[in-house]
């Protein structure tokens, strides 16, 4: 997959349009929709997306993504897309009416042969732009368009926003199974103050992205790149008093050295929220207590 963070001109596309946070199973049933009727046509297909969520231009303040850009950039690549373009929402792209923005942008520099976008995705100024306005201009402009249905579980639609809640709520399980995949941090492994080693239970520390969604404080079984393990997210109160919260994963049969190596930490559920011990000797009982929950 190609990457570009500019227009230009890429002809005869099958396109997907979306932010596509989370990258959930509805998304990749939009990104797919336009994968397979490129092959299926002998074109190419992209992805246009944007670098920041839209509300940062338009509140100032940016939502809590559920993946970082480069996980994004990952999980949309798995799926097969050729082209994958993250632009700018400035001033120019936000003040286009919908149809400015399908004719000056999507037509002009793409001339697709199909459009797939999510049953609720809204473009142009003021959101005036929708999937019935696309399925109207779809003979004007020469492409197909796919209007993608919801995803449901349980009868629930499948959103960002309701994954970024269940994550809020340590739901992990749940958040998991609209994403298709497991909640996951990727990051560095950083040298700590070695407080698990102290406690019998070595572990990788690595720092949660500020951008991610914030998960409660709490202890975690977890799947790494190096294996089982089991994770405490928090600011330890039994062994320190610090305020900066810390994510420390405790890799089951694994003693190597993996300082500055680069690790993902997939998560699987929720074991129960930090807690402060009354003696170092109970934290090491209930650590004990919960890597048996998960052996």
């Amino acid at each position: 997959m190609q990457i570009f963070y500019k227009l230009n001109e890429n002809k005869h596309l099958s396109l997907a349009l979306g932010y596509f946070d989370g990258v959930h199973k509805g998304h990749k049933k939009v990104i797919k929709s336009a994968v397979d009727y490129a092959k299926n046509n002998g074109n190419k297909s992209a992805a246009i997306t944007f670098k920041d969520h839209p509300c940062c231009h338009f509140y100032g303040v940016c939502p809590k993504y559920i993946l970082s850009r480069s996980q994004r950039e990952d999980e949309i690549a798995k799926l097969g897309i050729d082209y994958l373009y993250e632009l700018d929402f400035d001033d120019e792209l936000c003040s286009l009416t919908a149809e400015e923005y399908l004719k000056e942008v999507l037509v002009k520099y793409f001339s697709p042969i199909s459009i797939s976008t999510g049953f609720n995705h809204h473009f142009g100024a003021k959101k005036s732009g929708n999937a019935e306005f696309l399925y109207q201009n779809q003979n004007k402009y020469g492409y197909k368009y796919f209007e993608i249905p919801p995803e449901k579980i349980n009868d629930k639609i499948i959103s960002s926003t309701a994954i970024r809640n269940y994550l809020k709520q340590g739901k992990i399980d749940k958040a998991n199974q609209m994403l298709g995949e497991n909640f996951s941090v990727k990051g560095t492994v950083i040298e700590g103050q070695k407080y698990g080693r102290l406690l019998g239970f070595k572990t990788a520390n690595i720092l949660y992205p500020k951008e991610l969604v914030d998960i409660p404080f709490g202890v975690y079984e977890v799947m790494t790149t190096y294996g089982k393990g089991i994770t405490n997210f928090g600011i330890r109160p039994t062994v320190s008093n610090s305020q900066k919260a810390v994510l420390e994963t405790h890799i089951l049969d694994f003693n190597k050295d993996i300082y500055d190596k680069t690790i993902k930490v997939q998560f699987i559920k929720m074991l129960r929220k930090e807690l402060k011990f009354n003696s170092v000797d109970a934290l090491k009982k209930q650590i004990a207590n919960d890597i048996a929950k998960i052996s």
